[in-house]
């Protein structure tokens, strides 16, 4: 994910840290400052946050060990101010798969609550989380996986809850209808939670939204995958690449955007690729530096191939987690064209017309 710093790897899993992360850290920090001017109940909420997010991290993690047991890879995990994110290479083909790999995550933060029970009875604190100290830190995490599993296990994408409910309809209805209904529901949960929110605690809305975003997405992404599920990169290749030439100034690269309905160009080097160049790479070239400047200096020159027979929703894949808007395809070291986003979103229109129909 973009705007992450990589902050170490567990079970071979790169965990990320996203920029937005540091803003949940100030926030507590004033907060907690400005109640007491207390910087030792400041370090005592910040260790309190970093074992929450510890514990989300293992979560994550859960999902990914029981997905590597079906030959399904992890990209990263991503840890957020709103919990975690951990980006998988492919779907589970089958809804036992999904069933266990979803159960997984919620089942982590129960055995970490258990792991901590014994130290709780030990205790005489409550659960609160207001002030975090050493008397209620272990009680307060406790609480915390507790609420973790409970909350995670609502019916509701994008929480795991949503992936068990799909799995056990898709094991009579099959994974796209299941995705449709498991969808409908997380948005109308999420419209309760946006209700609770105004007559509760307003925290529920930025939830409720949260879900039903996640929810919309989720139907959006499966509905995608198993559109491509049956094609090859074969069947969007592009046998004529739009090129320039990394020689050619902004003015011309300008040109070629508005004459065409082109949007990524291959750019070559003496008939050689060396990179690509996009509409918002020339947009955002002529901004900063004008039309003089050289096609050159704005290039991604780090491409990325595919070959003709690879299944589209991993070429598919591949790119978006690159961010790649467009790739070569190669078959035996031999150039045979490109594929880029507006030939697959062209294919997916095509099929999504056709299932209406139908």
């Amino acid at each position: 994910m973009r705007y992450s710093l990589s902050i170490g790897k567990i079970a071979g899993i790169t965990v990320n840290l996203h920029w937005t992360f540091l803003i949940l850290v100030a926030w507590i920090m004033m907060g907690t400052l400005q109640v007491g001017a207390d910087w030792g109940g400041a370090l005592w909420s910040l260790l309190f946050l970093a074992s929450i997010f510890f514990c989300i991290t293992l979560h994550e993690v859960g999902h990914a060990l029981m997905a590597r047991r079906f030959g399904i890879a992890t990209r990263d995990i991503t840890l957020l101010p709103i919990g975690g994110l951990a980006r998988m290479e492919a779907l589970p083909e089958k809804p036992k798969e999904e069933l266990l790999i979803a159960l997984a995550g919620p089942s982590v933060n129960l055995v970490i609550a258990l792991i901590l029970w014994p130290i709780v009875q030990t205790v005489d604190t409550d659960l609160t989380l207001s002030h975090i100290g050493a008397a209620n830190f272990a009680p307060a995490l406790f609480g915390v996986n507790v609420w973790l599993a409970l909350f995670n296990l609502i019916p509701a994408f994008p929480m795991d809850g949503g992936r068990v409910f799909r799995a056990l309809l898709a094991f009579r209805t099959g994974y796209v209808r299941a995705t449709r209904t498991a969808a409908a529901l997380g948005q109308v949960l999420a419209m309760v939670f946006v209700f609770a929110g105004f007559a509760v605690n307003p925290f529920l809305i930025f939830i409720g939204l949260f879900i039903f975003l996640g929810a919309q997405a989720e139907a959006g992404i499966v509905e995608t995958r198993f559109a491509l599920r049956d094609h090859t990169v074969k069947d969007v290749l592009m046998h004529e690449v739009p090129t320039i030439d990394d020689t050619a100034s902004m003015r011309d690269a300008a040109c070629r955007l508005l004459n065409s309905q082109n949007k990524n160009f291959l750019v070559l080097r003496e008939g050689t690729p060396v990179g690509i160049i996009t509409r918002q790479d020339i947009i955002t070239t002529l901004r900063t530096h004008g039309d003089q400047a050289l096609v050159r200096d704005a290039i991604d020159t780090k491409l990325e191939y595919l070959n003709s027979g690879m299944p589209l929703d991993k070429a598919w894949s591949k790119m978006q987690s690159a961010h790649k808007p467009m790739m070569l395809v190669m078959d035996d070291g031999q150039i045979k064209g490109a594929v880029d986003e507006e030939s697959i979103e062209e294919l997916i229109l095509i099929h999504t017309a056709r299932a209406q129909h139908n």
